[in-house]
């Protein structure tokens, strides 16, 4: 660490409001901790821990709910369901043009309702997913099976469980720290490192020592390429013509367009994730109609996923479909080119209008490729690992890996930013 970043690190410190911010959201974070240790009334967690072992879907979702799926807290669900709920409101923006012009065109308000209303979807989603997911348990007796009353009573703790999160998310949000669903779900991960460690030591053997070597030199460039590839983007120049209003002159400067390479962030990997939970939830409805065809399907399904290339084939598949569609939905090319029309930019050497777009479309096409792929090989780095090494639990978190870099980066650039704006406040 160089003197100066160790200077900016302690007027974090030095600076009250700044450190009042930082402790309220470590403070939201314990408490959230707090949540994922306490599990729901009345069930045995004694059968749990190998369930998840042998479920790679499942164990994905129980890291990334800090353990608290392992445990059937009350936090089990963690704020899965309102990120689905938002990946479907934004969905939506495609099919129904009134939403599209609420989240795009009203600025902050628009956004805020949009907000409101994916936590209005985050109800039914969570109480659905807290019911599957508890029926699906019952039936592979992993818990005993209790009474209706018990079952909906236990799903209704959930529900609240979950939006109790997504509200502590809201709480972080406002500090203007990070973001609060995106900090929510880091310290979850980060808080599964030191089991991984333990369980690492706990069953060293000094025979593929060089495995482990390379494991770690593995890790070292996987996070390097992370942070590379999060932060690549493609600069298109863009020059914006002279204008004068009174007696003034305004434009005539060059800027450029910053295009990410991943322009999806991680949400391609959620869905992805979503969709390939479906079925087994799914073969768990069929059980209202006929319980010999739901262990049929069940027991289909889990020989499939069971399988490591088809799992981790399926996988990749779906990620770069999903990046290529979420990408359609957040960059808009034609958008784009309106805005930048009406403030007199122009892309050098393009005419402004459809050209415009149909040269970002272009560009933007292009870079997504490499998003996708960079996507789809983070998402199935722990099948490649576990299948080339034989060791199941020696295996790189890619999507765990990729969130917490993701995060980290952002809150670093909220708070030197904020340092930035004290800095030039005292200069004045």
């Amino acid at each position: 660490m160089t003197e100066k970043t160790m200077s900016k690190f302690l007027q974090i410190f030095k600076i009250e409001d700044l450190r009042k911010r930082i402790f309220i959201v470590l403070g939201l974070l314990i408490v959230f901790r707090i949540m994922a240790a306490i599990p729901i009334p009345d069930v045995d967690t004694s059968q749990l821990q190998g369930f998840f072992a042998g479920n790679q879907l499942f164990g994905f979702f129980n890291i990334f709910s800090g353990g608290g799926l392992s445990n059937l807290s009350i936090a089990m669900l963690g704020v899965g369901p309102y990120i689905t709920a938002t990946i479907i409101m934004q969905l939506l923006t495609m099919i129904f043009p009134r939403l599209k012009q609420m989240y795009y065109e009203e600025g902050s308000a628009g956004r805020a309702k949009f907000s409101r209303w994916s936590k209005y979807l985050t109800v039914p989603l969570a109480f659905l997913s807290g019911y599957g997911f508890l029926q699906l348990l019952i039936s592979q007796q992993v818990i005993p099976n209790v009474g209706f009353a018990q079952l909906a009573g236990d799903t209704i703790i959930i529900t609240a469980g979950s939006m109790i999160l997504v509200w502590i998310g809201d709480l972080i949000t406002e500090k203007k720290i990070g973001n609060g669903v995106s900090l929510i779900i880091f310290a979850g991960i980060v808080a599964s490192i030191p089991g991984t460690i333990q369980n690492a030591i706990a069953t060293f053997d000094p025979t593929v020592l060089t495995t482990y070597i390379a494991f770690i030199a593995i890790a070292v460039v996987v996070i390097a390429g992370v942070v590379f590839v999060n932060e690549a983007e493609r600069k298109v120049p863009i020059t914006y013509a002279k204008r004068v209003r009174g007696n003034k002159m305004y434009g005539g400067v060059s800027s450029y367009l910053p295009l990410k390479v991943n322009q999806a962030g991680v949400i391609p990997i959620i869905f992805a994730i979503s969709v390939l939970l479906f079925p087994q939830f799914f073969a768990q409805a069929i059980a209202f109609f006929s319980s010999d065809l739901s262990k049929t399907l069940n027991d289909f399904v889990q020989d499939i996923f069971n399988n490591q290339y088809i799992y981790a084939a399926a996988y990749f598949v779906l990620v770069v479909v999903f990046t290529y569609f979420y990408t359609a939905i957040t960059f808009d090319p034609k958008e784009i080119s309106k805005n930048l029309q009406r403030s007199g930019g122009v892309v050098l050497g393009i005419r402004p209008g459809e050209q415009t777009a149909g040269y970002l479309s272009k560009i933007i096409t292009r870079i997504t490729l490499w998003g996708a792929l960079f996507l789809g090989f983070i998402a199935i780095l722990p099948n490649i690992t576990t299948i080339v090494t034989g060791i199941t639990f020696l295996s790189l978190g890619g999507t765990a890996l990729l969130i917490v870099v993701s995060v980290a980066l952002e809150v670093l650039r909220q708070i030197n930013s904020q340092l930035i704006m004290r800095e030039y406040e005292g200069f004045e």
